[in-house]
């Protein structure tokens, strides 16, 4: 009994209690064909070997975007030097017709070195968000032509092997996310 006991406490310590939200079990690996900000051709796999981090949105934000992402690179400032450089955020738009590579690529570099721009044709998008299941929506365009997208403000964390393991969520404490990071950091190395 007392063997049996140990094992079921073995194997409860070796699973992983994010402070964040869980995905790993319920989120697919990422999985992707798009272009980078410097227009270069893209897959996922290009993306393994650091954790990952992902924001899907647009740079036509008004409000979301630029909170999210200025709250993540406050994030990552809070973490040591050789933790960050093992980290790389993936900021994948969602509003293709205005975010062209170059764009995209303005826009992460106003928010740390670890942002990198992505963006594609939006049936390469739409097949990564159903995917992913992460919805948006184009809101109708005003008089000049300009539009909202709505979408999710979460940030999804991936392992170097590219599966899923937390997400982010406005809600989620500065702290939270900071622990859940070092700690994906730390289980590659």
């Amino acid at each position: 009994m007392l063997v049996l006991l140990v094992s079921l406490w073995l194997v409860g310590c070796s699973e992983r209690n994010w402070r964040t939200a869980e995905t790993f079990e319920i989120m697919p690996p990422l999985d992707f064909s798009l272009i980078d900000e410097n227009g270069q051709a893209v897959e996922a796999e290009d993306y393994q070997g650091k954790v990952t981090l992902v924001y899907f949105g647009y740079t036509y934000c008004p409000d979301v975007c630029p909170i999210t992402l200025a709250r993540l690179a406050g994030t990552l400032n809070r973490l040591d030097d050789d933790v960050r450089d093992d980290i790389q955020v993936l900021f994948i738009s969602v509003d293709p017709k205005r975010d062209t590579p170059e764009v995209v690529k303005r826009y992460t570099n106003a928010f740390g070195s670890e942002f990198i721009g992505i963006t594609g044709d939006l049936a390469e998008i739409d097949a990564l968000t159903n995917r992913m299941r992460v919805t948006y929506d184009y809101e109708e365009p005003n008089q000049r032509g300009d539009y909202i997208v709505t979408h999710t403000s979460a940030v999804f964390a991936f392992d170097r092997e590219g599966k899923a393991q937390f997400l982010i969520r406005d809600s989620h404490p500065i702290s939270d996310a900071v622990a859940d990071i070092n700690q994906l950091v730390s289980d590659g190395a």
